[in-house]
Formats: structure tokens, C-alpha cells, sequence
């Protein structure tokens, strides 16, 4: 996904070499601009496949953990109408509908609810929580990573409707929950780093291109996440469109967005983390940009 935009080294020492006098020193200098480059492009880089199931697995894990501390009828903050139970249930649930899906294999439409089958909880809430996590990440392992199944964001064409990318999907469904059930219990912690890190270009290449033309003036946020990456988002009426690393420096930005990569990540799906992002340029045009898609 991430494109090297560094120019070939031939290319920089034949730029180099009539006009600096001290070569070593500028060659020196432009190695450690590529290495800087290259690690951010490597940090950018999405999620193995292998990592995401285990990824699945422990963020489902501190969701039950959390859970367990805050009591199924504590109230969630970041669903407001919803209790822990229902949080719990929630995430079950949506576990148990992709481990259909994707057992499916290619399908033009998403699985119906004989396919699905029963998918209330039942038993202990906890006990059941566990056996459908265990029940999707068996069913992604069987499936692979490049087995084709449907997906809600296939048309926009961004993001692929591969069993790898709803694994993708499935860390943050469980990392964004597990900081929720956290935050329940009064003790809300970061995403953990490969959870952000993967975060912000997977919410960039399958929430935020789903939701059509950008109903606003346009405009152009850049988010910077410092070694996690940089991002161009382009918005206007042919819809969204990102850049990824560093190739974006000669574009003119409205707005610029730093922030951990966790707290981007967060931020997107509206949790709060009890301070403010910082945005320098038009803090209106980041607001539309929080607000606009429907995380329904």
C-alpha cells in the first residue's frame, strides 16, 4: 500500500556531487533522510495477517477483562445508550456474523440470518463472548488471507473484500470496544502501538471512503502521527482521496492534525480522550472531517 517516493540513490549522488564541496558530509545527510523515510513508510505498513488474528484474539480478551471490572450494568461512555452487556453482546455478535461471511466465501450480499444462525448470547455473557471470538478467528485462519467474501466497503474499491482486510477491520472492532469497556470501568488505556500504528490508514481506506462526495468546502487535512506516519486527505466533490508518507510536503494543506496515533485513532470514532486534538490551520474544516461519516 505505501508507496516508496524516494528518489533512486544514483539519482541523489548525481545531484549531489558538483555542487557540495563536502561530500561525505551530504552524502551522510542524505542517508539519514532515507532512513528516516524508509522507517516511516515501515511503520505504515498494514498488519500481517498472522498479527491481526492474534490481535482479534487479545483485544477481545481485555474487552472481557474490562468488562469483568466494570460490571455488565455499568453504563459505556462511548455508547452512551448502551451498558457493558450490551457491549459485550455487541461485539459477539458482529464476531459471530463475520465468521459467517467469511465462511461463505464470494458472495454478492452479505449472509442472511439462517446463515448467520443464532447469535444471541446465551449462557454466560462472558463464556459466549469468548467462544465467538474463538469461533471468527478459527474461521479467518481456515479462509486465508486472499479468500474473496463480501464486504460493506467493496464498492468504493479502496480497501479489498479479502478475508484480510476484515481481519484488518475486526482488530480495531475489538481494540476501539476494549477501550470502551475500559473507559467503563474508569481506567480507559491507550490502543496498543500496532493496533494505532494499523488504525489510522484502515479507518482512511474503508470508513472514511464510504460515505460519498464531501458535502463541505474543500479542502486538504494532513495527519501526522509522528513515527506512525503522515497522511494527505484530499477532500471535495469527487469524494475522498489519501496519500500516504512523506510525498505531500509541496501541497498546500487547510489543515494539519497531529496527534499519538492512538488518539487519531480514537478521535475518528469518536471516543473521547480527554483532550483536544491539535490542529493547526481551519479547526472547522477537522471538525466537518470528525463528524461527517456515519459510523453506523
Amino acid at each position: 500500500m505505501t508507496t516508496n517516493t524516494s528518489p533512486p540513490l544514483t539519482c541523489i549522488f548525481r545531484r549531489l556531487r558538483p555542487v557540495d564541496n563536502n561530500f561525505r558530509a551530504a552524502w551522510r545527510r542524505v542517508c539519514a533522510e532515507l532512513s528516516v523515510a524508509r522507517a516511516k513508510n515501515a511503520a505504515m505498513q498494514p498488519l500481517s495477517f498472522s498479527a491481526a488474528l492474534a490481535l482479534i484474539e487479545d483485544r477481545s480478551a481485555a474487552l472481557r477483562t474490562a468488562a469483568t471490572a466494570a460490571g455488565t450494568a455499568a453504563l459505556v461512555p462511548g455508547c452512551p445508550d448502551w451498558t457493558v452487556a450490551d457491549l459485550v453482546a455487541h461485539v459477539g455478535e458482529v464476531q459471530l456474523f463475520w465468521a459467517a461471511d467469511v465462511a461463505a466465501g464470494p458472495a454478492g450480499n452479505p449472509p442472511d440470518e439462517d446463515t448467520v444462525g443464532d447469535s444471541e448470547p446465551h449462557g454466560d455473557l462472558l463464556t459466549w463472548s469468548a467462544e465467538a471470538t474463538a469461533r471468527l478467528v478459527a474461521t479467518l485462519r481456515e479462509a486465508g488471507p486472499d479468500r474473496m467474501c463480501w464486504t460493506w466497503w467493496a464498492e468504493t474499491a479502496v480497501a479489498p473484500n479479502t478475508v484480510g482486510a476484515v481481519a484488518r477491520h475486526q482488530v480495531q472492532e475489538a481494540g476501539v470496544h476494549a477501550f470502551d469497556a475500559q473507559q467503563a470501568s474508569g481506567r480507559g488505556e491507550p490502543l496498543p502501538s500496532q493496533v494505532a500504528a494499523d488504525g489510522v490508514g484502515e479507518y482512511l481506506t474503508v470508513e472514511l471512503p464510504t460515505n460519498g462526495p464531501w458535502p463541505y468546502e474543500p479542502g486538504t487535512v494532513v495527519l501526522d502521527t509522528g513515527a506512525g506516519g503522515s497522511w494527505l486527505i484530499d477532500l471535495g466533490p469527487d469524494g475522498v482521496h489519501v496519500l500516504e508518507g512523506g510525498a505531500h510536503g509541496h501541497v498546500k494543506r487547510t489543515a494539519t492534525v497531529t496527534a499519538e496515533a492512538s488518539d487519531m485513532v480514537l478521535a475518528f470514532y469518536r471516543r473521547d480522550i480527554g483532550l483536544p486534538l491539535r490542529v493547526d490551520g481551519d479547526p472547522d474544516l477537522v471538525s466537518q472531517l470528525l463528524a461527517w461519516p456515519n459510523l453506523d
